[in-house]
């Protein structure tokens, strides 16, 4: 008897755990969710400060503190999503489990690599710590549209980009006949360079066209470069509209290996096969 009930007490705790880890639609899932954010928002911001020299040099004891900290913050979670799932090596091997493991790797390979001589495959190592921005992927629930979207848009894009290289190529070769090496312009492949850094509104200045001709030139590609900076967008745009809506209620994770974004009438999990 007893066995069955801690048996069935671990089933209800585990139950709970999944509710706060994977389903952010629970009261419990919102506030870990809202606080998980701010962490992860947090411990970018230290690693960001740790990289200046001077802040680094005043507050280099509370910086560590707190990496530590943000370090066993993530490994806990981790840790208690494995454990509260039927599967957890599914979840391990997904992309946010990787994620969440490159989250707190860094600091801990940063002890084993010890020793002046390792200083710089340390700050290496440490610095994978941004990783934790992929963490941030969960909370884009719109980047499934956007994918959607993306790939069916891919072919526009690739015709688009194929004409834009086509144009960038002879944009190029007309400005090396018109300005020549004299003026900057010293081959086809710079002066390509030239035509794309003007066609994208970037405009470093490094190169400029000296001649009447070239200026009459220019000043046409940067009038073309911004109605083709609207092509992209309106494909995008087109193709986002066609992209279904999720269905209310959608999005339901698998207890079994974690992976979100279920419909609500879905009987198996797409990715492992479990019964919802």
């Amino acid at each position: 008897m007893r066995r069955n009930e801690t048996e069935a007490g671990m089933r209800d705790w585990q139950q709970r755990l999944f509710a706060t880890f994977f389903q952010p639609q629970t009261a419990s899932g919102r506030a870990f969710e809202l606080v998980l954010l701010a962490a992860i928002l947090a411990s970018i911001a230290t690693v960001m400060l740790e990289s200046v020299a001077s802040f680094r040099a005043a507050h280099g004891v509370l910086l560590r503190r707190l990496e530590w900290g943000f370090t066993a913050l993530f490994t806990a979670e981790y840790a208690l999503r494995l454990l509260c799932l039927k599967r957890p090596h599914r979840y391990a091997f997904s992309f946010f489990g990787i994620v969440d493991l490159l989250a707190v790797v860094p600091t801990y390979l940063a002890l084993v690599a010890g020793g002046t001589h390792y200083f710089l495959v340390v700050r290496v190592i440490r610095m994978l710590r941004v990783f934790r921005l992929l963490k941030l992927g969960r909370y884009l629930q719109a980047g499934d549209t956007l994918w959607l979207a993306l790939r069916a848009a891919r072919q526009k894009i690739a015709v688009f980009l194929m004409a834009v290289l086509t144009l960038v190529v002879l944009i190029g070769t007309l400005m090396y006949l018109v300005e020549g090496p004299e003026t900057g312009f010293t081959s086809i492949p710079t002066s390509i360079y030239w035509a794309i850094v003007t066609l994208t509104t970037v405009g470093y200045g490094d190169i400029a066209p000296q001649t009447v001709a070239g200026q009459a030139l220019a000043a046409l590609v940067m009038i073309l470069g911004y109605s083709i900076i609207a092509v992209p967008t309106g494909i995008m745009t087109v193709e986002m509209g066609r992209v279904p809506r999720p269905e209310a209620g959608a999005g339901r994770a698998c207890a079994a290996c974690g992976a979100p974004g279920h419909d609500a009438d879905a009987a198996f999990c797409k990715r492992c096969g479990a019964r919802l």
